[in-house]
């Protein structure tokens, strides 16, 4: 099992040094990745914690890709029906291209109501919505010529397509996890109830001759208690997670600081086992 965690892209803590050092002491610990989350447009009534400042995920791991070599870099979750599709595979794709192929492509189909009224998009259609902008994705790098609305056109660079988790619950996500996904990306669900999920989901994809898809799974490990720590990531593992990712928030460089090595130590003790 991968170990990753995610970097604070929202509030006082979303600075250029910060989220520099961020990314370097996570490559530095040896983490499989580092995750950023997707807001667009906060409204004033929904701000504690973050101030409304929110940065682009796909620019924010632009920047990180610049400054890092080897780690990860996800999106978790990147809201689908918030974006044009054309447009976002470009920027996907040249993510993609200039990281050497380091990028995790969570998606979501959103739920903040505001965020969908500020961008004038119709919320009930988010699903359907969704599911238009994966199957343009895959065409567009399945491909050097793909065509939009008529338009033969030349979709380049096309490197590799990076790996598609779909967030969210079942049933919706585990279908269209089926249809478009590499993966399942749940947030902040316990290993127990993750278990029979997963299951279901690996003997679909099985009946379905295809490959057993990875789990990304967004949690909050007790860093401060190491053993109790070492025995939720056990958990995980022993119910199909492939990818955890360690969600938390941290003030300052000292914390992350502290944050990472622990989740270091971590890693290597889940080696030894």
């Amino acid at each position: 099992m991968k170990l990753g965690t995610t970097l604070r892209v929202m509030g006082p803590q979303s600075t250029r040094p910060l989220l520099r050092a961020a990314a370097e002491l996570a490559e530095e610990a040896g983490l499989a990745s580092l995750w950023v989350a997707d807001h667009i447009a906060i409204p004033p009534d929904d701000a504690e914690g973050s101030g409304g400042r929110y940065l682009d995920p796909l620019t924010s791991l632009a920047y990180l890709a610049g400054v890092t070599q080897r780690i990860a870099l996800g999106t978790g979750v990147l809201v689908l029906p918030y974006r044009p599709g054309l447009p976002t595979a470009k920027a996907i794709a040249t993510l993609q291209e200039l990281s050497d192929n380091r990028l995790l492509l969570g998606v979501g189909i959103g739920w903040m109501a505001a965020e969908f009224r500020a961008l004038g998009r119709d919320r009930r259609s988010r699903g359907k919505d969704s599911d238009a902008m994966l199957e343009f994705l895959h065409r567009c790098f399945a491909d050097d010529e793909v065509t939009a609305n008529g338009q033969p056109f030349l979709f380049k660079p096309r490197p590799p397509r990076p790996p598609i988790y779909i967030g969210g619950r079942p049933p919706h996500a585990l279908e269209r996890c089926l249809r478009y996904g590499d993966g399942w990306f749940p947030m902040r669900q316990p290993p127990e109830k993750l278990a029979p999920h997963i299951a279901a989901l690996r003997a679909r994809a099985d009946a379905l001759g295809r490959a057993a898809p990875d789990i990304v799974a967004l949690a909050g490990l007790p860093l401060h208690a190491p053993a109790a720590a070492l025995a939720l990531a056990r958990d995980y593992r022993a119910a199909g997670v492939t990818h955890l990712v360690h969600g938390a928030r941290y003030d300052n460089r000292d914390e992350f600081a502290q944050q990472a090595e622990m989740l270091g130590q971590l890693i290597d003790r889940l080696a030894k086992e």
